[in-house]
């Protein structure tokens, strides 16, 4: 949910982060070692894991198990246009704040959830997390390096897609209501979205009865597509179909396998990969991943070296396409928090960093006054622990 309505508010949206009172979101809390001294005690908990899905944001503290506080979200519902969830399905209801009761007192509202396993079906009691999705819905199954046991990737993959797909489904009602008038509920799940991931290899499964295997670097059906070790690093290329299998023949100086009866066509390369992946490992390994860059550029032939953070954040094409952006911000001891940028740029309207990630409560008063609340209302709602 935080990833699906960043984007949003990346786009313009005004984005309403309801937190629990005093805690606030589990991820407020999620520090690397090292990581409590660049940030401000006073500002209260924060962290680059919130940082990183709660820009453009503005925060409000509320109990909404308060009969107060149910009240207050039932107010803001009642102006929304979207209301995102990331509860157990059930929860909501429980609450008094479930989709029919919120749909009963603002028609067009789009009420949107994300959980575990979805609002239906044998599973849909059942949390769910990134990991779990992922291991039950086949990722893990297929990650990993040949041979060797499931690997759990190194983000949320699972959690940072459901967030890609929510943010569209969103944008498909709010288009859908832009013609018929009517809200509607929006149900996404980590398991689906993990399901629908598995493309192709699914769709072997399915229609051949091939099951996954774990391929590393490599690919389950194109030979040669791989990573490579260099004489000091890694790098990865690929040859799609027969062309570019010669030309990299070519660049790589080994001619003479094209002349290999099993290597003329994709299929026989992918039947005889345990052959031809060592010979095009000794000939990799002879240079440096830079060297091997220099050769590659201006072949047309698709290549990278396997980048570390570092060598990412300080590629010319990040910088060339402001994929970091630096942006004030009181909470850190430095004043200043550099971003991860939008992936997606627009030709007339522009996705951007206006906010940095909001403290916790940091907008309560401003967000209650908004709904007509007075100072002392306010007032009363923090003595009664509603805010």
């Amino acid at each position: 949910a935080p990833f699906c309505t960043q984007i949003l508010a990346d786009y313009g949206a005004d984005v309403i982060k309801v937190e629990a009172i005093c805690k606030g979101d589990d991820t407020r809390h999620w520090m690397m070692p090292g990581e409590i001294a660049k940030w401000k005690k006073s500002k209260g908990p924060m962290s680059n894991y919130f940082s990183a899905v709660n820009r453009n944001k503005r925060s409000l503290t509320l109990d909404i198990k308060h009969p107060e506080g149910k009240k207050v979200l039932t107010r803001l519902a009642e102006k929304a246009d979207v209301l995102v969830e990331n509860f157990k399905p059930g929860t909501m209801d429980r609450l008094g704040l479930g989709y029919e009761y919120l749909k009963e007192r603002n028609q067009k509202l789009i009420y949107a959830s994300i959980s575990g396993y979805g609002t239906t079906g044998p599973y849909s009691n059942r949390g769910g997390y990134d990991p779990i999705a992922g291991a039950e819905a086949g990722l893990l199954h297929v990650t990993g390096e040949h041979n060797g046991p499931p690997v759990r990737p190194g983000i949320g993959l699972v959690d940072m897609a459901t967030g890609l797909y929510l943010h569209g489904a969103i944008l498909a009602a709010l288009t859908a209501r832009s013609k018929n008038g009517k809200g509607q509920r929006v149900d996404a799940s980590l398991f689906e979205t993990q399901v629908s991931l598995l493309t192709n290899v699914g769709l072997a499964w399915l229609n051949l009865g091939i099951e996954a295997q774990r391929w590393g670097c490599q690919h389950p059906s194109i030979v040669p597509y791989n990573g490579f070790k260099t004489k000091d690093a890694f790098l990865v290329c690929g040859a799609t179909n027969d062309a570019q299998f010669a030309s990299l023949c070519k660049v790589l100086g080994v001619e003479n396998l094209l002349k290999d009866e099993r290597f003329s066509t994709n299929p026989k390369r992918v039947h005889h990969r345990d052959i031809l992946n060592p010979l095009l490992d000794n000939v990799f390994e002879t240079k440096t991943t830079a060297e091997w860059a220099e050769i590659f550029d201006g072949t047309g032939l698709a290549f990278a070296p396997i980048n570390n953070m570092e060598q990412t954040f300080a590629h010319p094409q990040a910088d060339a396409r402001d994929m970091v952006t630096q942006i004030n911000v009181d909470a850190t001891e430095s004043g200043h928090l550099r971003l991860i940028g939008p992936a997606v740029k627009f030709g007339t309207t522009v996705a951007s960093l206006r906010e940095p990630p909001p403290s916790l409560g940091q907008h309560t008063a401003e967000i209650l006054h908004e709904l007509g609340i007075d100072a002392a209302g306010v007032e009363a709602l923090k003595e009664k622990k509603v805010i």
